[in-house]
């Protein structure tokens, strides 16, 4: 299918305005998945990576810049592991829950101090089944 829209092409520029707009897609798409699965507002999101809501509203736009990449896919993965092992509806309910494991302090909240990793750390560790014993 790449092959034949490249060969019915316009021109070059229609095939660089094509690969831009879709690598813009896939960029924000870890984005409105966290929105969607955490329940966030723009405001809460643009909390989680310290942004004003403005910043992140154009991120959803055009995609985070590439120094905040790590963050988006750690919050990212965290996201994913969620969604394998919490039901939907769960989610927002679970990120928002403070946990002794956490230092009090729940998912999101942890987020929202720039603690990206330690947020993906923390979900793998809940869904870690080599600690239950047979």
């Amino acid at each position: 299918m790449a092959a034949r829209i490249i060969a019915e092409a316009p021109d070059e520029k229609w095939i660089r305005d094509l690969v831009d707009h879709l690598d813009r897609r896939v960029r924000t798409a870890p984005l409105e998945r966290l929105l969607t699965l955490w329940r966030l507002s723009a405001a809460e999101a643009a909390k989680v990576f310290g942004v004003s809501r403005q910043a992140f509203t154009k991120w959803r736009k055009s995609g985070p810049p590439a120094d905040r990449a790590p963050a988006v896919a750690a919050m990212a993965a965290a996201t994913d592991l969620l969604d394998r092992y919490v039901k939907r509806e769960r989610i927002p309910a679970v990120v928002r829950r403070a946990a002794e494991q956490l230092g009090g302090l729940s998912l999101y909240e942890m987020a929202c101090s720039g603690r990206h990793s330690d947020v993906r750390d923390a979900a793998a560790a809940m869904f870690d089944l080599r600690r239950v014993q047979p």
